[in-house]
C-alpha cells in the first residue's frame, strides 16, 4: 500500500464519517508505512490514536479492503509531526486495531460521542400536555444561536422521552449547523473517558476535547453523583463552556436538587438555566404515541389489520413506561405477521399477559407517603406528626386522599398509618382535597401529577 492509496481512502472517509469528524480525527493522521499487513499512522497523542481506533478503525479497514490494499491491522504511534515512512528514534505508545474490530461509535456529520438513534427525531416525538414544555425548550435550543437559558436541564422517569429529545436536538443541530462541534454522551461515558485520560496521563487531551465544543450534551447526569474527581472535572468543564457562551444540555431522572450525592456547587450550576420536568404520560398522550407507531408499522406490514379498541386498551392498561407500551405494540405486530391474523383485543390480552400483569402492580401506602413527601419537600416525620401548619397539613391531606383513591384501605386503616389518627380526620382530608381540586387549579394539578407518578 502507498501514500496514494491512503489518499483515496481519505477522500471516501470524508463522506462516510462526515466532514467534521474527518477534519477533527482523520485529517491530522500521518501515514507512516504498510508492512506485513499493518498500516501504521503517526498521531500527536495516544488519546487521539485510541479514539480513532475505537471509533473509525472498522471504517478505515473497510476502505482499504475496497481499494484492494493488503491491510489487516492499523497501528497508531505517538510521534509529533513525524514525516511518512520514517521510523521513530525511540519506542512510543502504540494503539492497534485488527480486522474485525469494534464498530464505529458514530457516523453522523457533527455529533461526537455516543451513537444517535435515527428514530429519535422531533417529527417522531408525540407532544402532549405532560411534555409540551420540554419539547418546546428542546426545539428552541436545537434552532441554534443564543438562548436565554443555559443549561437546559431535562428530567423525568424512565421512558418519558428525555433521551429522545436529546437525540432530536443533536440531529436538528447537525442539519441546521453542520459546522458546529457537538458532543453527546452519557455521564457514565464522561466518567469512563475521564478515568481513561487519568490512567494514560492524557488529561490535557481530555480537557481540550470537552472544552472546545460548541454544544455539550450529557445524558443521565445522576450517575456522576458521589464520584468526587469526576464531579470536579465536570464542574470545571461546565464553567469553561458557560464562560465561552457554549450551549449545555443535561438530562437526569430527578431534578438537580433531588440528586443525592451531587455536590452543591454543581447542583447550583445546573439550576442556572431552565429546569424542565417531563411528567408521566396521560391517557391521551399514550394513545397518540400508539397511533403514530401504527402508522409507521403499516408502511412495513400493509396487509395487517388492528381492530377497534385495541389501542385504547393498551393506552389504558400500560401506563408506566412508553418503551414498554411501544414494545407491546411491536410484539403484537410481529405475532400477527407470523400467524397471518388481524390484531384483536383477545390476541392482545393473551400475548401480552406478562406485560399486563406487571402494569397491574398495586400502589402501597409507603409509596404514597414517600412520593408526597418528595413532591412537597417535607419530612416523613412531619407528615406523621401532630403538626397542623398549612405547609404540613396540606401534603398530609393530599397523601390521605391518594391513599383512599389508589388503595383498598379503609378510612380507619389509613388513619392508623398516618400517626394513629381518627378515621374522621381522613374523611375530612379526602373531602377537603376534592373541594380544593374544584376551586384551585394548583391543587388539581398537584393531585393529578402525584396520581400519575404513583401509577407510573
Amino acid at each position: 500500500m502507498t501514500n496514494d492509496t491512503w489518499g483515496q481512502a481519505r477522500e471516501t472517509l470524508q463522506t462516510t464519517i462526515g466532514k467534521n469528524n474527518f477534519q477533527t480525527w482523520i485529517e491530522p493522521l500521518t501515514f507512516v508505512s504498510c508492512e506485513g499487513g499493518v498500516a501504521e499512522f503517526g498521531v500527536q497523542t495516544s488519546f487521539q490514536g485510541d479514539w480513532v481506533s475505537r471509533n473509525f478503525g472498522d471504517e478505515i479497514l473497510r476502505q482499504f479492503e475496497k481499494l484492494g490494499a493488503p491491510v489487516d491491522r492499523l497501528k497508531f504511534s505517538v510521534h509529533a509531526n513525524r514525516p511518512a515512512r520514517v521510523a521513530p528514534s525511540a519506542p512510543a505508545p502504540e494503539t492497534f486495531v485488527s480486522k474485525p474490530t469494534r464498530a464505529a461509535a458514530f457516523s453522523d456529520d457533527t455529533v461526537i460521542g455516543a451513537p444517535l438513534d435515527k428514530r429519535f427525531t422531533f417529527d417522531r416525538f408525540v407532544v402532549g400536555k405532560p411534555n409540551e414544555l420540554a419539547h418546546a425548550a428542546a426545539r428552541r435550543v436545537a434552532e441554534g444561536g443564543p438562548v436565554s437559558f443555559n443549561p437546559l436541564f431535562l428530567y423525568g422517569g424512565v421512558g418519558l422521552g428525555k433521551t429522545h429529545l436529546m437525540h432530536a436536538i443533536a440531529w436538528e443541530l447537525q442539519t441546521r449547523s453542520p459546522e458546529l462541534k457537538v458532543v453527546y454522551l452519557s455521564a457514565e461515558q464522561f466518567m469512563y473517558r475521564f478515568i481513561q485520560a487519568l490512567r494514560d496521563k492524557q488529561m490535557m487531551d481530555f480537557k481540550s476535547l470537552f472544552r472546545s465544543v460548541d454544544v455539550l450534551m450529557v445524558d443521565d447526569v445522576q450517575f456522576i453523583a458521589g464520584k468526587g474527581s469526576t464531579q470536579d472535572e465536570f464542574f470545571h468543564t461546565f464553567n469553561a463552556l458557560i464562560d465561552q457562551q457554549k450551549q449545555i444540555i443535561i438530562s437526569a431522572d430527578r431534578a438537580p436538587g433531588e440528586i443525592d450525592g451531587l455536590e452543591e456547587r454543581i447542583r447550583s450550576r445546573l439550576q442556572w438555566g431552565l429546569v424542565v420536568d417531563l411528567h408521566p404520560t396521560d391517557y391521551e398522550l399514550r394513545l397518540g404515541i400508539l397511533q403514530q407507531k401504527v402508522e409507521q408499522y403499516r408502511a412495513q406490514y400493509q396487509e395487517l389489520k388492528i381492530t377497534d379498541g385495541v389501542l385504547e386498551f393498551l393506552a389504558h392498561r400500560i401506563s408506566n413506561n412508553v418503551r414498554v407500551l411501544e414494545g407491546a405494540l411491536t410484539r403484537l405486530f410481529a405475532l400477527a405477521s407470523l400467524v397471518g391474523r388481524e390484531i384483536t383485543l383477545e390476541m392482545a390480552q393473551e400475548s401480552l399477559a406478562d406485560i399486563l400483569r406487571q402494569s397491574d402492580r398495586k400502589v402501597t401506602m409507603d409509596e404514597i407517603m414517600r412520593k408526597t413527601c418528595d413532591y412537597y419537600n417535607v419530612r416523613m416525620s412531619d407528615l406523621l406528626s401532630p403538626k397542623r401548619s398549612r405547609n404540613i397539613a396540606r401534603p398530609r391531606q393530599m397523601a390521605m386522599w391518594l391513599a383512599k383513591l389508589l388503595t383498598q384501605r379503609s378510612y380507619p386503616e389509613i388513619g392508623k398509618r398516618f400517626g394513629n389518627r381518627d378515621h374522621t380526620t381522613v374523611i375530612h382530608a379526602v373531602r377537603k382535597i376534592d373541594e380544593l381540586k374544584a376551586q384551585d387549579s394548583q391543587v388539581a394539578e398537584d393531585a393529578e401529577l402525584l396520581r400519575r407518578m404513583l401509577e407510573a
